[in-house]
């Protein structure tokens, strides 16, 4: 009686394989991949053929051995923030067509920035974006000495790492230049508790509560949870008030969309109640939204964001800080108080 022997796999492919079918050393195998210098065309052609005939992947492991995982670490507090998602979309359109992969690492709620960086620098990532960090600014500078970091999101000055911002004080500025040109006094700002003195939603608060006094008028600032609970409640609460906003500057899209909800069900319009939002998500822009906001430009952070990240890693060291001048799109959430 025969014993049926058990199929097994098909070997993984390897570099040898990839060397004997083009022809080359290992070695030129190598710098084929890692894109270095001094490999001809020819050979290059004729590596790559070999590869794709093969089906060879390199493995992570021996990267990161030979010094690159050819991975890029991209931290993000949250999933399903539209400008977040804006921001990976560019981010990952500036890679195509390059050796590198993009992984992307939520909190979620539970875990916080510093386990997440400290994570992927654990796991040899090649660089590392951080989108609005709640980091303090030394230990990521203490991370970025070893692994190349680009922070969005961040007013800060950094010396070991870049930044990229848009410039809010200048939004704020174009969302206060429309509605007191509208005619609007009683202007509240309902925005987040940011988690640090550099985060975005400090400039844009402080540059409202200037504007407002400038103009001689009080400055009414209402904090909210980034749910849409909390700000339907919060427009709520300020609408009940004796003395209700005739408009409100909201810090987010997704706060200003919630509290045009909130107005909506008290059967509110744009006269009753002007809504402007910060990021110009793309819901902001649906004819049944119609949203006045202001332009963040998400996908061109995360394209700049690679280009700073792909710099450092191939040497560059001296900090570099990015910042976009924002614009504003008016849409058919504002309007002239009655």
């Amino acid at each position: 009686m025969t014993q049926e022997r058990t199929a097994l796999p098909p070997r993984r492919p390897t570099m040898t394989d990839v060397a004997n079918a083009a022809g080359v050393s290992k070695g030129a195998v190598s710098k084929v991949i890692r894109d270095a210098y001094g490999v001809s065309p020819a050979m290059r052609a004729r590596v790559e053929k070999a590869i794709a005939q093969l089906g060879y992947r390199p493995r992570v492991a021996a990267r990161v051995m030979r010094g690159q995982s050819f991975t890029i670490g991209l931290e993000t507090p949250h999933l399903g923030q539209e400008l977040q998602t804006l921001v990976v979309e560019g981010a990952a359109e500036q890679l195509a067509g390059s050796p590198y992969q993009l992984v992307i690492v939520p909190g979620l709620g539970r875990l916080s920035a510093t386990e997440i960086l400290e994570s992927l620098v654990d796991r040899q990532v090649d660089g590392i974006i951080a989108i609005a960090s709640d980091m303090p600014t030394e230990a990521i500078e203490t991370l970025a000495q070893h692994t190349p970091m680009v922070v969005l999101g961040r007013h800060s000055r950094p010396q070991a790492f870049d930044t990229v911002v848009s410039d809010d004080a200048a939004g704020a500025d174009l969302v206060m230049d429309h509605l007191l040109g509208l005619g609007h006094t009683r202007i509240t700002h309902l925005t987040i508790d940011p988690p640090t003195a550099e985060a975005p939603h400090v400039f844009r608060r402080d540059r409202y509560v200037e504007r407002m006094r400038a103009a001689g008028l009080r400055p009414v600032v209402e904090y909210a949870p980034s749910t849409e609970r909390g700000a339907v409640a919060a427009t709520s609460r300020l609408l009940g008030s004796d003395d209700p906003p005739t408009a409100i500057f909201a810090g987010h899209d997704a706060m200003a969309l919630n509290v045009l909800r909130a107005a909506a069900d008290l059967g509110l319009g744009a006269s009753d109640l002007s809504v402007v939002g910060y990021d110009n998500i793309e819901l902001a822009g649906h004819p049944l939204v119609s949203l006045t906001t202001v332009d963040h430009r998400g996908t061109d952070v995360g394209r700049v964001a690679i280009s700073l990240l792909l710099e450092r890693i191939n040497g560059r060291t001296e900090a570099r800080h990015e910042c976009f001048s924002p614009a504003l799109r008016v849409r058919r959430s504002t309007a002239a108080p009655r």
